[in-house]
């Protein structure tokens, strides 16, 4: 009976940390942005684009 109430104790303290680290990331702004995540496919192609196209072209590539 005395082991359960260690494990709940322990468990209880485990889970504060987890509260804690939860509450300083938010307090810190890592959940701020929910548009980005959101949109951020839609200019995957753009942005692939770009970056080949500014690649230099050596003597092996036949394009």
């Amino acid at each position: 009976m005395s082991a359960l109430f260690v494990l709940i104790g322990i468990s209880i303290l485990v889970a504060g940390g987890f509260l804690a680290a939860f509450l300083w990331s938010v307090n810190k702004g890592q959940f701020d942005d929910d548009y980005t995540p959101s949109i951020r496919m839609l200019f995957d192609d753009e942005l692939k684009k770009t970056t080949t196209s500014t690649i230099p072209k050596t003597i092996n590539q036949t394009k």
